[in-house]
């Protein structure tokens, strides 16, 4: 039985997220002390106890990157895992890296925090803005938003499943653009509580930037490969990954084609590592044929065990 391992980004985030898994595994608790050891800053109090900083996008991504890590260490730890591919929505694919052992872990812990400075400070603050558009195909998303660029830049950013885009830009644009989709018949434009405008044109300088920080880190090629957001395709060379993560910080994230692929390689079952269901959802909604579950908890640890042995 073939199947993936699929990890969450920013949005997946929940306060007192992973606690039943900390109770019941250790390596929780070792992963995020890690993780917390390397910025100095205590990650696990935040998840637990913090929603205000846990929204913050520079707390966000490495506690992310640690509990999507520390979910799959412990179904790792449990059982002998052989996926066809890996993959992450946008930040995730830091985690898949890391999972796949491309990655070092404390290495990408410091790697995603300096992601999410750079993105924070890539535009003034309130200038920026996200927007989920439903119910338009992705062709239209992409006219109306070139319509709108008049009043700034505005463009789609992330293709999470048929019916289901992302778009993102300044501020006035996106909520123009907003209007525009539900006039030509979309069911909703709903601009998301985020300040940072990610995977579009306003983060080129911040890409310019990070890319500084991914030259020196040291990365190699994976036990498993690893599918990119910015192409749905794997990378040849550790330079190609390289590429592939800075190009992702102001590129679209193709998740819809990202699953397509997996299920051109004859993946039948998805696992998603990390905390919520978002990734499950979208799958049910980009190819019903393929079965989607979550390790969230101790049961579903269990269940997943059962459903890949």
């Amino acid at each position: 039985m073939k199947y993936s391992i699929v990890f969450p980004g920013q949005g997946s985030q929940s306060i007192g997220m992973l606690s039943d898994l900390s109770s019941n595994f250790s390596i929780v608790s070792e992963i995020f002390q890690e993780a917390s050891d390397a910025l100095g800053v205590d990650l696990w109090k935040i998840a637990q106890e913090d929603q205000e900083a846990l929204n913050l996008t520079e707390n966000t991504q490495p506690i992310m990157l640690a509990s999507g890590y520390a979910t799959y260490k412990v179904l790792s730890n449990e059982v002998k895992l052989s996926p066809v591919c890996m993959a992450g929505h946008s930040l995730g694919e830091y985690t898949a890296l890391v999972a796949s052992k491309s990655l070092n872990f404390v290495d990408a812990v410091k790697l995603v925090r300096r992601r999410a400075e750079l993105m924070q400070s890539a535009v003034p603050n309130g200038s920026g803005s996200m927007a989920a558009v439903l119910g338009l195909d992705d062709a239209k998303v992409i006219e109306i938003c070139t319509k709108s660029s008049p009043h700034g830049v505005v463009e789609a950013v992330n293709f999470n499943s048929p019916g289901q885009v992302v778009i993102a830009g300044e501020k006035e644009a996106v909520i123009q653009a907003c209007d525009e989709m539900m006039e030509a018949g979309a069911k909703r434009a709903l601009v998301l509580p985020v300040s940072v405008p990610s995977h579009c044109s306003l983060m080129n300088d911040a890409a310019q930037e990070f890319s500084h920080s991914v030259d020196v880190v040291n990365l190699k090629m994976g036990e498993t490969r690893v599918l990119h957001n910015i192409d749905a395709s794997y990378a040849d060379d550790v330079n190609e990954i390289k590429l592939k993560l800075v190009g992702q910080l102001c590129k679209p994230v193709l998740w819809t084609s990202s699953i397509q692929k997996m299920q051109q390689l004859g993946v039948e079952k998805l696992i998603e590592s990390g905390p919520g269901k978002v990734l499950i959802g979208l799958t049910r909604r980009i190819d019903k044929s393929l079965s989607s579950f979550g390790v969230i908890d101790t049961a579903t640890v269990q269940s997943t065990i059962e459903e890949i042995t």
